[in-house]
Formats: structure tokens, sequence, C-alpha cells
């Protein structure tokens, strides 16, 4: 067993330390928005590729942060620009089925105009449909993993508190 390098070294310090970052695990990131229009109403898309509705976004690519995947996503998606607001919710969705666990984020992805919400469709094949609806309506539509979660990111859009889950659960 060798000598640790030390910072002193900077070539050996860095060549120890990538040696440490490849054996540590990898999350999978997910990033989804909350965009309303003046009505209140919510966007929510019908993914092709899964079954049920889903909030706007998607997963993050190998170092993107988490809001500049939201922001890609629902660029390519639905042609839409945004910026999210602020943090709603984090998730920590164990291993299912073939997948490792996940962090799952929601942000503000605040308020978009009646004319842009008219406007909306998809522009990839990835989703089939985009909608505006009352929040009890989207509630109804979304994925039963991911309803936890939307409640979360609403409460938190009335308190101004983000939330952090554990598999759609407060900790607290």
């Amino acid at each position: 067993m060798g000598t640790t390098p030390t910072p002193d070294d900077p070539e050996a310090w860095n060549a120890y330390l990538a040696e440490g970052n490849a054996r540590q695990a990898r999350k999978r990131v997910a990033a989804d928005v909350i965009v309303r229009d003046p009505a209140g109403r919510i966007l929510v898309v019908n993914p092709d590729y899964k079954p049920g509705w889903d909030l706007p976004g998607g997963m993050a690519e190998a170092n993107e942060p988490p809001e500049a995947a939201a922001r890609r996503e629902l660029h390519e998606e639905l042609g839409l620009e945004i910026q999210p607001r602020g943090l709603l919710v984090v998730d920590w969705v164990p291993p299912h089925g073939p997948w490792d666990d996940q962090l799952a984020f929601i942000f503000d992805g605040g308020e978009i105009t009646t004319d842009q919400a008219n406007a909306l469709h998809p522009q990839d094949a990835e989703l089939t449909e985009a909608v505006m609806l009352t929040p009890a309506d989207a509630r109804r539509l979304l994925r039963p993993r991911l309803v936890p979660r939307y409640d979360a990111a609403l409460a938190a859009l009335k308190d101004g508190q983000p939330r952090y889950l554990n598999d759609g659960h407060s900790i607290d």
C-alpha cells in the first residue's frame, strides 16, 4: 500500500482524487417545473414513452445542473423559454424496477401568459400532449408516484418553504 499523495504534488493529488471519484456512486437527476398561467392552471404533459401524465421537465445530462436541465427540457419539448424562480421540492427516489435511485427536483417555473399557454404544443416526439389544467385536474392525471411530490410543490408555492422528501414522504 502506497503513501497517500498530498496537495503539494498537484498531478499526483489530482490522480488520487480522480481515482476516488471514479469509485463513488452516481445519481440520476430529474428536474421538473410547475408552470402556471394567469388563471392558475398548471402545465402537464403526456409522454409517449411511459404511461401516465407528467410535469414538464426531464433527466439531467452528465454534469448538467438540475435547473439547466429543466430549462433545456422545456425548450426542447415545448419551445418554452423559462427561468426557474426557485426550488420547490427535492425528493430522493429509492431504487425501483430496473432503476437505481435518483434525486428528483421540482422548480417554480413561474407564470406564462395566456397566449403562451394557448400556443403550447409538443415540439418533439417524446410528448403527445401538453395542456393547462386546474391544480386538481392536473393531480388526477399525474402518475401516482409523482402525486406526493406534486402536492409538496404546490404547498411550497403557497408558503415559500422548499420541501425535502424521501420517496415522496416528508422527513420532518
